[in-house]
This record gives structure tokens, sequence and C-alpha cells, in this order.
């Protein structure tokens, strides 16, 4: 009598998705790489000075682990609770960063634990990591968030107050100021968003000239899935890509 047993159908169709899925991430991966080779060729810039960010904000630790396997190293999360919980399935294999809007009462759960906040958009949030810093013994390297096109609907320092804020931020022992953020507008046209990166730049070229203690202006993190080429041709050492990876965002 044959013992052997059949397979089941639902798990083989399981597998098969879940191997398109890979397939599917890894290519966008793929594109997206050269894509931003693309933008460091005409911009006169070396690949190597630009890291991309897989953004994994609502997608499931599979996904990530897809695009581990594709060579990603730097993941970024909006959601503090999400960051965290992915961070304790996945562990210290990759560069995790904060890149959402940061509550100062969720500070405590990432100091210590993220290579790097992008989102820092006040003196009062930057005290908070500071006095967690401190208690941990550690050094937290953030960006302070420029909002270029001053729209009311996102956070972060206007470009006429990011001096200041550096400034009074750098006065804070275990912080260290890398560069700065920037959201652009949503837009169909990416050309549309070259003038925020543009003076993103510009600001950042400023700051560094004063030679302020504990900031360098070595990271401009800007650029997302729609942007990103534009980003780059204007200096972004960061780019930020979710949906150019993973696909349109699952909203819970």
């Amino acid at each position: 009598m044959d013992n052997i047993m059949e397979e089941n159908p639902s798990e083989m169709a399981d597998m098969d998705k879940k191997h398109a899925r890979r397939n599917e991430i890894s290519e966008n991966i793929a594109i997206v790489q050269m894509r931003i080779e693309a933008a460091c060729l005409r911009s006169h810039r070396d690949p190597s000075e630009v890291t991309l960010i897989a953004v994994s904000k609502t997608k499931p630790v599979d996904d990530l682990l897809a695009a581990m396997d594709a060579g990603m190293t730097y993941f970024g999360e909006n959601k503090v609770q999400e960051l965290t919980m992915k961070m304790d399935t996945i562990g210290d294999r990759v560069h995790w960063h904060m890149i959402g809007h940061l509550q100062k009462n969720k500070v405590k759960y990432i100091v210590g634990r993220v290579d790097l906040i992008h989102s820092v958009d006040s003196l009062d949030l930057a005290v908070k990591i500071q006095s967690e810093a401190e208690k941990r013994s550690v050094i937290s390297n953030i960006l302070v968030e420029v909002n270029m096109a001053e729209e009311e609907s996102k956070f972060g320092a206007t470009a006429g107050e990011a001096i200041a804020l550096v400034e009074e931020i750098a006065q804070l022992p275990n912080i260290r100021i890398q560069g700065l953020m920037t959201i652009a507008p949503f837009t169909d046209v990416p050309e549309e968003n070259r003038v925020y990166f543009r003076n993103l730049k510009k600001l950042a070229v400023d700051i560094k000239s004063k030679n302020i203690d504990n900031v360098t202006m070595s990271i401009l993190s800007m650029g997302m899935t729609g942007d990103y080429e534009v980003a780059i041709e204007e200096g972004a050492t960061m780019v930020r890509v979710g949906t150019g990876i993973f696909g349109e965002r699952n909203y819970l």
C-alpha cells in the first residue's frame, strides 16, 4: 500500500504565494537601486553616498525578511509600537530608524535601540531624548526635521527656525545631530519638489559652516517613493522608500 502523503493543496498555494511575494520585493529593490544609481550618475555622485531605507510600516515581518534576503539592511518605521515589535522579532541584524512623528511619551521605548531618529522637531522632544539617553548612558543620533514647504499638515521646524533649534539641541550632551530631514509635499510631479530639496541642502551647508559642537551635517534624509531621484540629484544621502519596495500600504 502506498504510504506517500498527498501534498496539502492549500499549503502549496500559500508557499507559491509567499515565493511570488519574495520575488516581487526582490525585483522592486533591484529597480529602486538601479534608479538610485542612475540619479547618482546624472548628478556626478557616487552611489555609495546614498543609503536606501526600506520603509516597512504596516508590512508584515515576512516582507522585511524578504527584503533582508534581497540585501536590505536599513529599515524605517513610523510608529513606535510597530517598530519595537519588529525589533523584538528580527533583532539587531539590521539598522532600525524611527522616521515618523515621535511623541515624548514614546521616547523611552526607542532610545538606545534605534540607530537614528529622523523626526526631532522641537527642543522639548530633544530634551526628553536627552533625559532617556542619559539614563541609559548612550548617545542618541538624531536628525532635525524641517518643514521646508511649511505645510500645516506636517511637523518640523520652519527653515527660519531650524538654525536656532539646532544650536539649542546641540547643547544637550547625549545627543548628536547628524543632519536634517524633510518630508516634501505629495505630488504627481516630482520636479515640483526640487526646490525644497535644494533649499534643505543649502540650509545644511549654512549650519555646517557654523562649526557647532555635537553637530555634523553628514546626513540629508529626503525623498520618498515618488521623488527620491530628484532628491538624490539635490544631495540626499538617505532616501525613504516604502511603496516602491513593498507596494501600497496595508491600512489596518
